[in-house]
């Protein structure tokens, strides 16, 4: 377990701007393969989802922007499905390419909403949620499989958060943004099951709190701070190996995306602020990219069983 007491790896490169746009609550960075390739974000408590193409300068190049009734927490793509599936408000949604969309049944109870989600290797969707006041122990990560059963797979979590799982598959890490730690699991990936709960990382209170995620090809976790202005990268072991400064006090995600999937993007957030707050603050709520010498890896698929999914709403 690695405890941050503050800056301990090298200087990072700078920062570039590739979004004008304040999100509010911006998240979820995902590289959707299909279609050439698309950067994939979410603005959670605007209900937006944004699909942009990478420029030859790096720069988010809008594809389209859908407008959601409601929250949204993160966005999968679907596979043989020119769509997407939603982590949004108590449950899930199928958003379509035209911006269609067909609402899933609710699965968290009142009070809650869903927040951060990624897919399994083998398809499933693991989705977390939060409770509105974000009181302790009022989180629970549900997993959807392949034939629309969803099932509690944690409780007692605070701010479920990032997700991601080693290379091989046999640990998957996730996110507690309550207590500012990123936990490991041992996981089944045929059985999609975890087990040997055990802290990671804990990330200390004047530092910021760990929030999205991803882990790069090599097996490094890269943790967004929110409240700390950067991104941390740790070693599978834990160990803190580089620190990226954002010039927004809310990071919130980040993801490889690109040409060779080097880049790495962040959003951030303007969680709570005012407009005049906004406009005193105008770099933030944007999102961010860093050139780096990682190599990330594109979003896995939900993978639906055909029987299941055209009659799914």
């Amino acid at each position: 377990m690695s405890e941050i007491q503050g800056d301990t790896a090298v200087q990072p490169p700078a920062a570039a701007a590739c979004w004008s746009e304040q999100a509010e609550l911006g998240e979820g960075v995902r590289w959707d393969a299909r279609r050439g390739g698309e950067l994939l974000r979410v603005d959670i408590l605007a209900g937006r989802v944004f699909r942009e193409r990478v420029g030859l300068d790096g720069d988010l190049v809008p594809v389209r922007t859908y407008d959601l009734p409601g929250t949204v927490g993160a966005i999968a793509p679907v596979a043989d499905d020119d769509g997407w599936l939603l982590a949004a408000d108590r449950g899930f949604i199928h958003l379509r390419l035209d911006g269609s969309y067909r609402v899933l049944p609710e699965v968290s109870p009142p009070g809650t909403r869903m927040n951060d989600a990624a897919c399994d290797t083998s398809g499933r969707l693991w989705a977390g949620t939060l409770a509105d006041d974000h009181h302790e122990g009022g989180g629970t990560l549900y997993r959807l499989d392949h034939r629309g059963r969803c099932e509690v797979m944690l409780e007692g979590l605070t701010i479920s958060n990032g997700l991601g799982w080693s290379p091989d598959s046999r640990t998957m890490y996730l996110v507690d943004s309550g207590p500012r730690v990123v936990y490991a699991f041992a996981f089944d990936p045929v059985a999609g099951t975890v087990s040997d709960q055990r802290v990671l990382v804990s990330v200390a209170d004047e530092v910021g709190a760990p929030d999205g995620m991803t882990v790069d090809a090599r097996g490094d976790l890269w943790v967004a701070i929110y409240g700390g202005g950067r991104v941390h990268r740790y070693s599978p072991a834990g160990e803190l190996r580089e620190v990226l400064h954002t010039p927004a006090a809310q990071s919130t995600c980040c993801g490889f995306a690109g040409p060779g999937l080097h880049t790495l993007y962040v959003t951030t957030a303007t969680e709570g602020w005012t407009g005049e707050e906004r406009a005193a603050e105008p770099g933030a709520g944007r999102v961010y990219r860093f050139a780096t010498e990682a190599t990330g890896l594109a979003a896995e698929a939900f993978r639906p069983e055909p029987g299941w999914w055209p009659s799914a709403a």
